[in-house]
């Protein structure tokens, strides 16, 4: 890995490359920093594609996405732009500089996050109206998906400057091309909600509006997961769409401890389990089932994902059992606890208020 090394202050290593399904391979394979460039270098504005071009850069906020741990990603592009424009402002200034340094890269940066981009902004567009080349970046991948950018994108496209994206590294596109889950149809949700309650009733939303999805295939769902939540939201994924829901996380995504655990929910999160510590960034995958056809004819049919409301209003109406015997059966059914659910019920009826 000398080649390659990662980004100091990165999430330091956790267990070792483990799988339900072996992944193979070793993260360390990323090749050399050697790259072919078949064709046209790009936009006239942004020199001549090679990497030490001194080539002046228009004015504008050029959007530069780096690396989510292997410095190795980077592209030569990025550093064309980063070399060449007259100021890098950055989620954390110290963060970027461990990576300009190491690719001797010496420009001004100025702070750019979520406590002071709105005001960041008006100064930001200011200069770019004034001849200058701004670059933004964040700690690590593409800017303004979930991370501080998107405020002063918005602003920048109001104010009549040019807006460049930079491709490169994403957590989120990474994990889900080496996951094994549907690529066609993916939808990315960035972090859920941290407070178990609201986490529970998003993921329960999500659950019905897939379920009223008029297409006819998987989709995949990606989520970003802090490492000391990542259990309570795989549980609240497994009650909500089932033990057997194909499930991916993806963690420390290009760096040396890079792993992927693919399986059903339970079996994923029953390994995560067993650790005595999960560190490290995490991405979550899920392979959200088409909407089943329901027949109103069938005996019994009923939607995969009705609400614990619905479930009880209709026990209680085909059995003539009062609410809290309705709840200790389906509690059996579920196999979860009688006040979890009351708990669930609750929340559903306090959102139709």
């Amino acid at each position: 890995m000398a080649d390659h090394p990662q980004l100091e202050g990165a999430p330091g290593p956790g267990s070792p490359r483990t799988g339900l399904r072996p992944w193979g391979g070793d993260p360390s394979h990323l090749g050399t920093r050697e790259s072919i460039n078949l064709g046209a270098p790009g936009p006239s504005h942004l020199g001549t594609g090679e990497p030490n071009s001194d080539a002046p850069l228009a004015p504008g906020l050029y959007l530069v996405a780096t690396p989510i741990g292997n410095l190795g990603d980077i592209t030569l592009r990025a550093l064309e732009v980063l070399r060449n424009v007259d100021r890098i402002a950055c989620e954390d200034t110290r963060q970027t500089q461990k990576l300009l340094n190491h690719f001797q890269i010496d420009k001004k940066t100025v702070s750019c996050h979520e406590h002071n981009e709105r005001g960041r902004a008006t100064e930001l567009i200011q200069n770019i109206k004034a001849g200058k080349a701004i670059a933004l970046v964040s700690d690590a991948g593409t800017p303004g998906v979930s991370d501080p950018g998107s405020w002063l994108v918005r602003e920048a496209i109001a104010a009549g400057v040019p807006v460049i994206p930079i491709p490169g590294a994403n957590a989120a596109i990474s994990a889900l091309i080496a996951s094994g889950l549907p690529a066609e149809d993916f939808h990315f949700l960035g972090f859920p909600p941290e407070k178990a309650g609201a986490r529970r009733t998003w993921l329960e939303d999500l659950a019905a509006s897939a379920q009223s999805d008029p297409r006819s295939t998987p989709r995949t769902l990606i989520f970003y997961e802090a490492p000391h939540r990542i259990l309570e939201t795989l549980s609240d994924i497994e009650s909500i769409w089932g033990p057997l829901l194909h499930a991916v996380v993806a963690r420390e995504l290009t760096k040396i401890h890079e792993e992927f655990l693919r399986g059903a929910v339970a079996e994923v999160r029953a390994e995560l389990a067993t650790r005595d510590r999960i560190r490290g960034e995490i991405t979550l995958l899920i392979e959200v089932p088409a909407p089943a056809k329901s027949s109103s004819d069938a005996p019994g049919a009923e939607s995969a994902h009705e609400t614990i409301a619905a479930r009880v209003a209709r026990m209680q109406s085909e059995s003539g059992l009062d609410e809290k015997e309705a709840l200790k059966r389906l509690a059996r059914e579920l196999g979860r606890s009688k006040s979890d659910l009351y708990r669930e019920l609750q929340r559903q009826r306090a959102k139709k208020r």
